[in-house]
C-alpha cells in the first residue's frame, strides 16, 4: 500500500538495497455506464526519462464496481479519471491530517506517522506537523516552505480513517460497493496519507501484500510499475531502479483521480515537479503474514505493565543461563496464558469480530466520544447499522466498529432490533423497570455515533437530526 516516490533521472544513489521482511508502510457507487474507456501507453512521462514501455496503463472515463471486479480486481492496474463519488474530500482529509499527526508530546512523533526532509528521517517534529492555523493544505505547504528552506519533505499517517469519523464514513460508503461483490475484509483494509513534494523514498521499488487503490487529492503523483519482480538479486526492495526503467510502465494521477494496482505489482511512486502533492491510500490484504496481523488485532492493547526491567542474567560459572525466566518475561508469560482462558479468549474474539464487522472494513474506528445525558422525552433513531452477538442470553453489541462495555439483556436487545428496523425510541415510553437498561444502552450507542437524537420543535413541524458527537466537516473533533 505504500506509495513512496522515486527518482526519475541520476539523483537516485547507486547501489542496491534490500530488507528482509515485508515492505509495508501501513499497518486502502452506485453503477454507472463504462461509455469511453481507452489505454494509454507512456502518457505520464516527463521529459528527461530514457524508458520504453512494456505494458500499459488501462484508463476508464466513468466508474462502475461491476466492471471493475470483472475486469481489473486482483488483475491489472486501472487509473479512473475524475470519480465522480469521491472517497475522499480536500479539507476533510486536510483536517483528518492535523487529527492523525498530534505528537503526544513537542519533541515525539506519533507511532502512527513519519516525516522526512529530503532523505532524513525525521524524530523530533517540532513545527512540522499540520495545524488547524494552517487553515488548508495550501497554508501548511506554505509554512513548510519557509520552514524547511525549499527542501523536500514528506508526511505519512498511517491509519488515517481511524482519526475523523466523517472521513471513515465516506471511505466504508464507497468500498461497500467492492464488499457486496467480493467480500469484506476479515481482517482490515487499512488507509495512509502521503502529502509532500518528496522525490523519492528509502523504500525504493517493492511489492505489498495489499491490492491498493490510490485516490489523488491534490497536485499530481506518477506511479512506476512492474508486473514481475525485475531483479534477481536475494533482496526485497531496490533503491536504484535505472537499469530496470525499460520493462516498467507509468500512470500520472491527478485531483480526484482513482489508481489501482493488485499487490502483486512492483511499484514505486515518482515526483512530477517540485510542487507537492497529496493522495490517501487504501490497501486491503491479499496475500502473506495474516495470521500475524489477525492475532495483532486480537491483542491488541494487552501489553502487561513492566515488573521488571528486561534483561538476561549472566551465565553461570558454567557457562550455562538460569532455568527461570527473567521476571519480566515470566509475567508476560503468564499475563499471555490468562488472556488464552476460554472464557476470556471467546469474549475477546467475540468483540473483535463484532468489532471488525460494524467498521465497514475500516477498522479501528474513531473511539467513542464521552458519553451524554438523555432524558426520557428525548426520540433518538439509529444512524448506522447495530449489531449484537449471537447467542442466547445477555450478549454484547456493536455499532462503527466499537463494542459495548458490557451486555445487554433481553429487554435491551429487542429496543437493539427495533432501533435497527428503523424505528424511533423514546426511553419514557418503556416500562419503568426497563428504562435504566435502556438508556445506557442508548447513551453508549451515541457514543459510538450509531444513534441519533431527533429534533421534533422545527417551525415546518419535520425531524431534523443531530448527533453532538460526531466530527465536524473538516474533521475536526467536537467530542
Amino acid at each position: 500500500m505504500t506509495e513512496p516516490t522515486g527518482p526519475t533521472g541520476p539523483t537516485e544513489p547507486t547501489g542496491t538495497t534490500g530488507t528482509t521482511g515485508p515492505t509495508d508502510m501501513a499497518e486502502t457507487t452506485g453503477p454507472i455506464d463504462m461509455a469511453g474507456v481507452t489505454r494509454t501507453a507512456g502518457a505520464a512521462r516527463t521529459a528527461g526519462t530514457t524508458d520504453t514501455a512494456a505494458s500499459a496503463v488501462t484508463v476508464e472515463t466513468s466508474f462502475d464496481w461491476d466492471v471493475f471486479v470483472d475486469r481489473f480486481w486482483d488483475r491489472e492496474p486501472v487509473l479512473y479519471r475524475g470519480v465522480g463519488d469521491a472517497p475522499f474530500a480536500e479539507a476533510e482529509v486536510f483536517g483528518t491530517a492535523v487529527l492523525g499527526s498530534r505528537p503526544p508530546h513537542p519533541l515525539a512523533v506519533p507511532g502512527n506517522v513519519q516525516f522526512l526532509v529530503e532523505r532524513r528521517q525525521q524524530t523530533q517534529p517540532y513545527d512540522l506537523m499540520p495545524e488547524l492555523s494552517d487553515g488548508s493544505f495550501d497554508g501548511y505547504e506554505r509554512r513548510m516552505a519557509d520552514r524547511l528552506d525549499r527542501q523536500r519533505y514528506a508526511l505519512v499517517v498511517h491509519r488515517f480513517h481511524s482519526f475523523s469519523h466523517p472521513l471513515w464514513a465516506r471511505a466504508q460508503r464507497f468500498w461497500a460497493g467492492l464488499w457486496e461483490r467480493v467480500g469484506q475484509p476479515t481482517h482490515t483494509a487499512g488507509s495512509t496519507l502521503f502529502h509532500g513534494s518528496y522525490e523519492h523514498s528509502p523504500v525504493g521499488v517493492h511489492q505489498d501484500r495489499f491490492a491498493t487503490f490510490m485516490f489523488c487529492v491534490r497536485g499530481t503523483k506518477r506511479m512506476r510499475f512492474w508486473a514481475e519482480r525485475p531483479w534477481s538479486d536475494p533482496v526485497h526492495t531496490v533503491l536504484d531502479y535505472q537499469p530496470y526503467l525499460a520493462s516498467s510502465f507509468v500512470a500520472e494521477v491527478g485531483p480526484g483521480d482513482l489508481l489501482y494496482w493488485p499487490a502483486r505489482y512492483y511499484h514505486v511512486g515518482e515526483s512530477t515537479g517540485g510542487a507537492p502533492a497529496t493522495s490517501v491510500n487504501v490497501g486491503i490484504p491479499r496475500r502473506e503474514h495474516r495470521p500475524y496481523y489477525e492475532i495483532k488485532d486480537l491483542f491488541r492493547g494487552t501489553e502487561p505493565v513492566a515488573s521488571a526491567p528486561l534483561f538476561t542474567p549472566d551465565a553461570g560459572p558454567d557457562g550455562r543461563l538460569a532455568d527461570a525466566l527473567p521476571t519480566a518475561l515470566a509475567d508476560a508469560v503468564d499475563a499471555f496464558a490468562e488472556l488464552l482462558d476460554e472464557d476470556r479468549f471467546a469474549d475477546r474474539a467475540t468483540a473483535l469480530a463484532l468489532r471488525v464487522r460494524t467498521a465497514g472494513g475500516f477498522w479501528p474506528t474513531r473511539p467513542p466520544a464521552g458519553p451524554l445525558p438523555l432524558d426520557d422525552d428525548t426520540p433518538v433513531r439509529a444512524c448506522a447499522p447495530l449489531l449484537a452477538a449471537p447467542g442466547p442470553g445477555a450478549r454484547r453489541f456493536a455499532a462503527n466498529g466499537n463494542v459495548s462495555s458490557g451486555t445487554a439483556g433481553a429487554e435491551a436487545l429487542a429496543v437493539l432490533g427495533r432501533l435497527d428496523a428503523g424505528e424511533v425510541v423514546r426511553v419514557g415510553d418503556l416500562p419503568v423497570s426497563r428504562r435504566e437498561e435502556v438508556r445506557c444502552l442508548l447513551q453508549e450507542l451515541e457514543s459510538f455515533r450509531a444513534v441519533t437524537r431527533i429534533d421534533t420543535d422545527t417551525e415546518a413541524g419535520a425531524d431534523t437530526e443531530s448527533d453532538a458527537n460526531t466530527d465536524t466537516e473538516s474533521g475536526t473533533d467536537t467530542d
